[in-house]
């Protein structure tokens, strides 16, 4: 699903100001009064904070991030909040009813964690649950609408698990700021308007209908108060007894009842799987990138994998000479193409699937892949490679599906940093709202919906308790001495690792401040044709790609990445305008 303010039409720049009087002192810093008429994104300056920053996609989650901080909360703490809050403000993307990574920095401690919250498979889950009767691969919307889709929610418990391990204020303080608003109310802001406006499948749900749109059918203005008391009440209730109220009791009565009792799609998620959900703490995934050291979430995310592979081919080039234009282009294309050829074949649940993840970032095997890249000529399509340390693997390729998604970057007055990617998957999800006011997550697309490919089983296909595989991005930088120097990830589905590699570059080669670097058009591959970022300076690239043989597109790239870097005077922001994201602090 990428859409940009473009793309639903934001109706009159009179709305857009209703939304921004109705969030007035939450954006102020970051947000100008009108989108670009050019590029469908809104102009945002650059943040800027001497103590602590939060950058999150509305400017009422980074506000509470703010106002979590500056009672003395942790990074972790103020994570907590906007994730709650985002649940409210932009609930086509993350929310409760989902799952996410959590990338941590423990600045005394010189620690860093990964904790892994994804969604998993139910126990009832076969591999042929997303074929048809014919025995072919369903529609993705077919599979997605429904209770078929939803995955047991890993949130709520990763959310906690980091809580009691990082958290500095009481539990059920942090979840203030989202309560307050589920009861007063928050203006509905121009992108969750008009992507209620596209949206073709929530209005099959009672619930949502009734929450998001107007008797005649159409969905509540921009500016309007939206209210959402039984939301309040689920908060309440995790935030008075923790993160049991979720998974046992009413509330994950309720989840069952939503997701076994689709009238045409039903799922088959227990209350015993909601009671086995367990938070994973993976080792984390680090790599060289010139002086800098980049540090993600392994598998089953590939982010980091594909990220850390694409920038190693790239450190064989002088990127930094060449600069943001067709020939760093080509470099991202083919270095993209040679990632996505592995991360088709390899990458999966470590827990059912033997990655060789230390090896498809061996420096060594980076660079053989590196060698593959013609200077003067688009390779076409790329075939998976041979890493070290790969055991015997009788898997075949896969592609996935994957789309909305949110990111959240805090930097606490500790040093303390969180970089946390989270998500329900598709717009809306599963399109099933609870009693309880959150949509539930459609995560089990996420696996590959064709179990086996020319006689071998896929890595990524669906099984028992197993978690999809994912290409969310969460990254923490660390300059050459060791210190902590960025915080960044973004949304977009399989975009993600493209974006977050852009990103990354243009911080760390091309010198941009972390505004100009997230407002640099999105370019990319995916082992397909070469993505250039319509509207955007990207477009003057695509005659000297297509005479070095690249099928170039212009799609929309609806990035919304957030990025903090930290500088010797303090901590500078950005926040993707293609969204309604700020960077904010103090």
């Amino acid at each position: 699903m990428l859409l940009t303010s473009s793309t639903f039409g934001i109706r009159s720049a009179m709305a857009l100001s209703l939304w921004l009087a109705a969030t007035a002192g939450a954006s102020a810093q970051t947000m100008a009064p009108a989108p670009e008429a050019a590029t469908g994104r809104t102009a945002k300056t650059l943040g800027t904070a001497q103590r602590y920053m939060a950058a999150a996609a509305n400017p009422l989650a980074a506000a509470a991030g703010r106002e979590i901080l500056r009672a003395g909360g942790s990074a972790t703490d103020a994570a907590i909040a906007i994730q709650l809050v985002l649940n409210l403000v932009e609930p086509q993307s993350s929310g409760i009813g989902g799952g996410a990574f959590f990338v941590y920095w423990d600045e005394v401690g010189r620690q860093l964690t990964t904790l892994d919250g994804r969604e998993t498979a139910p126990k009832a889950a076969k591999p042929e649950r997303f074929l048809g009767a014919d025995g072919k691969p369903m529609r993705f919307v077919d599979a997605v609408v429904g209770g078929r889709s939803v995955g047991v929610p890993g949130t709520v418990r990763l959310l906690e698990e980091a809580h009691k391990r990082w958290g500095k204020l009481p539990w059920a303080e942090v979840f203030a700021p989202a309560i307050r608003l589920a009861e007063e109310g928050f203006a509905i802001s121009p992108r969750l308007n008009g992507l209620l406006a596209q949206e073709k499948s929530l209005g099959k749900d009672a619930r949502a209908v009734a929450y998001f749109y107007e008797p005649d059918g159409k969905p509540k203005p921009v500016g309007a108060i939206l209210k959402n008391p039984a939301f309040a009440a689920t908060l309440r209730a995790i935030a008075g007894r923790g993160a049991d109220a979720f998974y046992e009791g009413a509330i994950a009565e309720d989840i069952i009842a939503t997701v076994t009792g689709h009238a045409t799609n039903p799922g088959d998620i227990t209350l015993d799987d909601l009671k086995a959900y367990k938070v994973e703490e993976r080792a984390p995934l680090c790599g060289r990138y010139r002086a800098y050291t980049l540090c993600g979430m392994g598998p089953p995310s590939s982010g980091a994998v594909a990220v850390q592979q694409i920038l190693g081919m790239l450190a064989t080039k002088d990127i930094a000479r060449v600069g943001a234009g067709a020939e760093a282009a080509h470099w991202f294309a083919e270095a993209g193409k040679l990632a996505f050829a592995d991360r088709a074949l390899y990458v999966g649940d470590p827990a059912f699937v033997s990655v060789p993840t230390n090896g498809l970032i061996d420096e060594s095997y980076v660079r053989e892949r590196a060698g593959l890249i013609n200077p003067d000529k688009a390779m076409g399509k790329a075939n998976a490679g041979t890493p070290p340390n790969k055991r015997a693997f009788l898997f075949a390729p896969s592609d996935g599906v994957e789309n909305g998604t949110s990111h959240i970057s805090v930097i606490d007055a500790a040093g303390n940093a969180v970089s946390m990617t989270t998500t329900i998957e598709d717009g809306f999800g599963s399109r099933l709202m609870t009693k309880g006011g959150f949509l539930l997550n459609n995560e089990l697309t996420d696996f590959s919906f064709a179990p086996s490919e020319d006689g071998k089983p896929v890595a990524n296909r669906v099984e028992p308790g197993k978690r999809p595989r994912s290409s969310m991005a969460p990254t923490i930088v660390f300059d050459a001495f060791g210190r902590l120097y960025a915080v960044t990830g973004s949304p977009g589905g399989s975009q993600i690792i493209g974006y977050v590699a852009k990103t990354l570059v243009a911080l760390l080669d091309w010198k941009m401040d972390p505004q100009r670097a997230i407002d640099l058009a999105n370019f990319g591959n995916r082992n397909g044709p070469t993505e250039l970022e319509k509207s955007s300076e990207a477009e003057a690239w695509k005659a000297a790609l297509e005479a070095k043989g690249h099928e170039v597109r212009l799609i929309e790239m609806t990035s919304g990445i957030q990025a903090i870097v930290k500088t010797p005077e303090g901590y500078l922001g950005g926040a993707d305008g293609r969204r309604e994201g700020v960077a904010i602090g103090d």
